[in-house]
């Protein structure tokens, strides 16, 4: 049924009313004391005066009756809930996140007259509110950043909320610890309405943790890296003194202890610089950890998973050849005229028995430093090329096993061919052939080269691979005649053929490879089966092209190596990653001639405690990017091994942890949510407490139909005030007062 009430004439203005209303109250105060001088007749001065007073106020408010249909409307009421992956650790038996839970589900219930609206925060714009199966949303965002959902609702065409309530631990990325009051009541103005705070938790649990972990500048290989590291305990553990130690973990071994220190624990935290050295470019994970404390409810923040991209300041070759021929000198001078290469150069002119016939004071050419360079500076290289060189007259052999694992651990290696080099070099059964990219036939009258003049032939990854793109820009894929070959086996593991021999086939039937390349384990390898490779600067072809062929060649080769970018078949790059948590990898490919190719994922754990996870994806478009989603992994670091088509892989390592930063403090903070609610004219609650005594806006009236009468008509009112007014002083002159 429709309402009604009386109100004032709708043209008049609330200054008019509240004058009409103060010269009526002033009148009447006037009359009392008038009242007091009077002779006789009091009654009747009284109630004239009343009367006139009345009447005379109701003909200037003119009322009138309202009948309309009303509709209460409750205040819009937007409780923000904490959904960043710390509200997932516990508060005593219970988590964070039930606590936040029951205090969303006591607002819903118990906010009468208000419409509340449930939305989820985390990283970026606040979303609706999607509880799981068993009633409780995950707590999976990767931050708890509540400044970005309060602009984004101020920037949301929604309508405007009345108020806002955040149910969180306090433990906030922005607003961050300490925040001014001025940039927390920015907040609040951002909307125009008060923030109200509810806190899920009081106490911090018994905790030391790994709270964070920063670079001092670009890493670099080979130089030394200034780490620092942040460590805090709380919770009353009795831990005055933390050994942190930094390893880098590692596939080909147990980690690497990069460096160890002690940090010194005042008020729950300490700092500690330590100094770690990366010998090997590329992504590398390094374990920040400190010795387990006893009574530490929360052991997965205890190390942190850091992936560190190792740049070079410059790239250090060791280029060893055993004679100066004319595919020597042509690679030493493009080594030696790129300024991004410091190359260390050995010509091979006398072995260990050659008769001088002169003294060692006289003697120019000194013995070759085999165990020097290969025992004590091996590390320090990011390349090796062994360029027609015997590894048996000069003592290399005995160090084949370090060189093999040198390269396994992240090196280079390029073995570039020659009457002496592959077989016949002695290298077939060794360990360092277990390295290269084809297999070697040392069998007893095995043939070790072949000197027919042929013209390599491009191979389906060799027409695709973006490290012979300098190359093919040059050449157009057109190769000189080549002075023979050394023969070569079969593509070993994932190696791949990128020139074949046009004629020669190994034992599989197969084109022998000429050029192949493969990854193995942290590092890569590289077979260059020809010594003819200087025909692509000085030949008939050679002229037609500037000689700008062999510098591409090479450009590209020792680029691949290195993982160049340029040279790498896709780019990968891996979103946050959490333990037991879907995550997804981006994937951009390289254009090339071919439109689309099959990709072909694996990830591997570095420690191998897991079985690969093998995703593949049929004709992807090239050129595009391509997200893959990964499945739940557990906590550790991972290698991601790419395969576009036939081509090289691509690699890159990740690291997979407990909860990452919103883990490495797991102390609430009910100081800021309380300062926010202060400063933004709020209430502040824990979670235990009656949230729903949180103050809201009063809900609005809205009228549907509406009808405006007056009570009586403007002139009634004129002429009752009137006749009033006129009996009013009548009754003054018989009582005597003027």
């Amino acid at each position: 049924m429709p309402a009604t009430h009386f109100a004032s004439s709708s043209d008049l203005p609330l200054w008019a009313v509240i004058v009409a209303l103060a010269l009526s109250a002033a009148s009447f105060l006037l009359l009392l004391v008038e009242l007091r001088r009077r002779e006789r007749g009091g009654m009747a001065i009284a109630l004239t005066g009343v009367a006139s007073l009345l009447l005379l106020l109701v003909a200037v408010l003119r009322p009138v009756r309202i009948a309309a249909r009303e509709s209460v409307v409750g205040a819009r009421v937007v409780v923000l809930s904490d959904m960043s992956r710390s509200m997932a650790l516990k508060d005593g038996s219970d988590s964070r996140a039930k606590s936040r839970e029951a205090a969303v589900d006591a607002l819903l219930r118990g906010a009468k007259g208000a419409r509340i609206v449930p939305l989820d925060f985390g990283d970026g714009a606040p979303t609706l509110r999607t509880p799981s199966k068993d009633g409780a949303p995950p707590s999976l965002a990767p931050r708890s950043d509540l400044a970005s959902a309060l602009r984004a609702m101020g920037h949301a065409a929604d309508e405007r909320p009345d108020a806002v309530i955040v149910v969180s631990d306090g433990r906030l990325d922005d607003p961050p610890e300490n925040a001014s009051t001025e940039s927390l009541r920015a907040l609040g103005d951002a909307l125009g309405v008060p923030i109200h705070t509810v806190a899920t938790t009081k106490n911090a649990p018994a905790d030391a943790s790994v709270r964070r972990v920063a670079t001092a500048g670009a890493a670099v290989a080979h130089v030394p890296l200034p780490l620092r590291v942040d460590v805090g305990c709380d919770g009353g553990l009795p831990c005055d003194e933390l050994t942190v130690t930094a390893k880098e973990l590692r596939d080909d071994g147990p980690p690497a202890l990069l460096a160890t220190g002690l940090a010194h624990v005042k008020d729950g935290v300490a700092t500690i610089d330590l100094t770690v050295t990366l010998e090997r470019a590329g992504t590398r994970i390094v374990e920040i950890a400190i010795g387990g404390v006893s009574g530490d409810v929360i052991p997965e923040n205890d190390r942190r998973l850091v992936p560190i991209d190792v740049a070079r300041e410059r790239v250090r070759v060791l280029h060893v050849a055993g004679r100066p021929t004319n595919d020597v000198r042509a690679l030493r001078q493009w080594l030696k005229s790129d300024a991004s290469v410091d190359v260390v150069a050995f010509f091979i002119l006398r072995t260990p028995t050659d008769n001088t016939n002169a003294s060692q004071d006289d003697l120019a050419l000194i013995p070759f430093p085999v165990d020097e360079l290969f025992s004590e500076h091996l590390p320090s290289f990011d390349a090796v090329v062994l360029q027609d060189f015997d590894a048996q007259p000069y003592g290399l052999e005995r160090h084949l096993p370090a060189l093999a694992n040198y390269v396994r651990t992240g090196g280079g290696l390029v073995m570039v061919g020659g009457p002496n080099s592959f077989v016949a070099g002695g290298y077939a059964g060794t360990p360092l052939a277990d390295v290269l990219p084809v297999s070697l036939d040392g069998s007893p009258g095995a043939t070790a080269a072949d000197t027919a003049p042929f013209v390599p032939t491009w191979t389906e990854a060799g027409h695709e691979a973006p490290l012979l793109g300098p190359l093919r820009s040059v050449v157009d894929e057109e190769l000189p005649p080549m002075p023979g070959a050394n023969v070569l086996g079969d593509p070993r593991g994932n190696a791949v053929t990128l020139w074949a021999h046009p004629r020669l086939k190994t034992r599989s039937g197969a084109p022998m490879p000429v050029l192949a390349v493969a990854d193995v384990g942290n590092g890569r390898s590289i077979a260059l089966g020809v010594d003819g490779g200087w025909l692509l600067q000085f030949s008939e072809m050679g002229a037609r092209t500037g000689g700008r062929g062999h510098g591409a060649l090479w450009d590209g080769l020792l680029g691949w190596l290195m993982r160049d970018p340029r040279f790498e078949p896709a780019q990968i790059e891996m979103t946050r990653c959490f333990a037991d948590a879907p995550s997804t990898m981006h994937v951009r490919t390289t254009p090339s001639g071919t439109r689309t190719a099959d990709v072909a994922l694996e990830i591997s754990r570095i420690d191998g405690a897991m079985t690969k996870v093998a995703i593949e994806r049929k004709s992807v478009a090239l050129g595009t990017t391509l997200d893959v989603d990964l499945p739940a992994l557990p906590a550790g670091a991972f290698s991601a091994s790419l395969r576009v088509g036939s081509g090289p892989t691509t690699r890159r390592d990740f690291a997979c942890e407990a909860g990452g930063d919103e883990w490495a403090d797991s102390r609430p903070d009910a100081a800021r949510l309380r300062a926010l609610a202060d400063a933004t004219k709020g209430s502040f609650r824990f979670a235990s407490d009656d949230v729903t005594s949180i103050p809201l806006p009063k809900p609005t009236v809205v009228s549907a139909e509406r009808h405006v009468v007056p009570v009586a008509p403007s002139w009634l009112w004129s002429l009752l005030a009137a006749l009033t007014v006129g009996l009013h002083w009548y009754a003054r002159r018989r009582g005597g007062l003027s």
